[in-house]
Formats: structure tokens, sequence, C-alpha cells
């Protein structure tokens, strides 16, 4: 399908796709309660992480009509910044164990022992969009000395492979994550890492927590490709179905109120959106998260994002600049909490 076969006023196919994190939305799919909201309204949903490379693409692209993504900043930014018709209708924040490991005898402790180290630091993908890692990495690095009172130039940066296996779609193959193979080989000092699967890659060789990001009071310092997450939306399922929208806010709104007394249940199914074990889950995600699922679109959360806007810009991810504010469409999630209720817009912050 293209994005040709529909007509304005019409909608004949949903889109969905998320990343391998804890995502309310993501939650609302594994429940299936998503395909049931759609299924009255004879409106099928598509998963891109169960379909072929030409359709997958449009996880970093968003130029597919009908598509909600929650996923990575990076991408989502990159793809407004080339033109993608969007719009901003969430964001959410979730602690993932953002972290930059070392090998046990390498005396880095703390950020200020960073100073003059060897740090792994992704190549360019095929695409800008799918350069994430290379992104994730310069921010993690960033926040970290920035803590200490440095910048990346106290840092000697060494480019390893950025993996370009598929990572979306139903091709997709789980590879090591960039950098952890070179930090055992001794080729870097320090790589920048974050969530379950990387938790147990850490394990794997032996690694341990040189700089704890998720330990920095100052959000700002933690902020990168999954602080803060956003929800996107192909702008012409808002202009003509603004209540298809809404309804997936809703949703996913009840898939976070459900989380928020599920702890057990919710370990499991992030198992499976993670690929990794239960106990990669328990380390990266702590007893918490599940709390704070619900998506916003509050002042900070926004101010935060666009400092991630300014730092792609500074380091040559954006082809023009990205006005976060004005990407942001406020009326779905408003209407969205005012079906769900005072028990659900509790968890909202």
């Amino acid at each position: 399908m293209t994005t040709t076969t529909q007509t304005p006023g019409t909608v004949d196919q949903l889109w969905y796709t998320r990343c391998p994190v804890p995502t309310a939305s993501g939650i609302a799919h594994r429940l299936g309660w998503l395909d049931e909201e759609f299924a009255a309204d004879g409106l099928a949903l598509g998963v891109l992480q169960d379909a072929p490379p030409e359709l997958a693409r449009h996880h970093f692209d968003h130029r597919l009509v009908g598509l909600f993504r929650e996923g990575g900043n990076v991408p989502a930014l990159v793809a407004r910044s080339q033109g993608a018709p969007t719009r901003l209708i969430g964001l959410t924040w979730i602690e993932e164990w953002q972290s930059i490991i070392v090998r046990p005898d390498s005396g880095i402790t703390d950020a200020a022992s960073l100073r003059g180290v060897r740090v792994a630091v992704p190549g360019w993908a095929r695409t800008v969009a799918q350069s994430f890692p290379r992104a994730m990495a310069l921010h993690g690095y960033a926040g970290a000395l920035r803590s200490a009172g440095l910048d990346l130039s106290a840092v000697e940066q060494v480019e390893v492979d950025p993996r370009l296996d598929p990572s979306v779609g139903r091709d997709a193959r789980r590879g090591a994550w960039p950098g952890v193979r070179e930090l055992e080989r001794g080729d870097v000092d320090a790589v920048y890492v974050k969530g379950a699967r990387a938790v147990e890659e850490a394990q794997s060789i032996g690694a341990v927590v040189g700089v704890d990001l998720d330990a920095f009071e100052d959000p700002s310092l933690r902020v990168n490709n999954g602080t803060p997450r956003p929800v996107t939306v192909h702008a012409d399922l808002l202009r003509d179905r603004p209540d298809v929208v809404t309804r997936f806010l809703v949703r996913s709104l009840r898939a976070a109120q459900w989380a928020a007394s599920n702890l057990e249940g919710i370990r499991d199914l992030l198992a499976l959106e993670t690929g990794s074990g239960r106990d990669g889950v328990v380390r990266a995600y702590g007893d918490t998260f599940h709390r704070s699922l619900a998506p916003s679109l509050d002042d900070g959360r926004l101010g935060l994002l666009a400092q991630q806007e300014q730092f792609l810009a500074d380091h040559g991810f954006l082809e023009d600049r990205v006005d976060v504010r004005s990407w942001a469409a406020h009326e779905p999630l408003a209407a969205a909490l005012a079906v769900v209720g005072d028990d659900v817009r509790g968890q909202v912050r």
C-alpha cells in the first residue's frame, strides 16, 4: 500500500510502529486493544514490526498515511526536518538504564575520569534517521561530560560499525550493540548503552558501569533518543479522522492505567517487546517505570525535546530546524484525557 491510495476524508488502513521499549501503545497492542478498537470500523491495523522492508522503512521516514509511531525521537525529528507530514501528539519519559560501560580494570569510575579516553561512536548508517545509534552515543557522552564541566572535546571519538542489520520489520535481526565488541577487544575504553538488551550484552563480556547516567538528578543530562520519546501521527490522518487519533490515545492511556497495577504482567510483555530476558528487563527498568507510561505534552517535556532538537541540529542530523512547540498538536490528547477520566489523568505528568 502507498500513501496515494487514500483520499481526503477517508481512511482504509491504519499502521502502527514502536521501538522495543516500554510504551503504553505497545502494551495496548500486545493486549489486543488496538485491533479491538478499530475492528468495528472495518479498519485493519498493520504493524511495521511484521511488515516487509518496503513498508518497515516507514518506521524511520513516517511517510505512510494512517501511521501511528511511538518511538525514538531521533528518527521522528529527522523525518520532520526532511518534510515528513507528521504531528506530535504525546511525549513519554521512561528511565531505561542509560550507562557508559567500561572494562573492570579501566579506572573509569565517574564522568570526570572520561577525560582523554577512547569512546565508541557508531558511524553514519544508510540514512540519517537510521543513524540514531550515533546520535545516542554522542548525546550520552555529552550529558555525562557536561556533569563534570567537560564537553565532547575531552574524549577521543573512535568510529565503530553502526550495525546496519534491519532493525524493524519481519526481516529484523538482533545484532550486538555498537561498540560492545570493540570494548571487549580493547579497541575502545567506553561505550554508551541503554535498555534491557544492553544490560545482557554488558554482562556477557564482563563490563561494568563506569558512569550511570540515570543517577544524574538533572533530567537535561539524560536527554537522548528515548528521553523524551514522542508519539507521532501522520498529519493526513489527524486532519481526516481526528476521532481515530483520539481513540488511539484513549487505548494507550487505558494501557498505561493497566500497567500501573500490573508490574509482573508488564515485565512479561516487555520481555517480548525488547527481545531480552526478564532479568534484563528488571535491571534496565527497575520497579517503578510501570506507573509513568502515560503520554503528556506538558511544557517541561516539550522543552527537553527542544534540547534534543538543538543537539541534533548542532551535530549534523537535521536538514532544517524543527519548531517543537508548533509541531505539537494538543487537541487529541486533551480529548482522550477527557474520555478516560481522573483515574488516568493522575498518571500524566
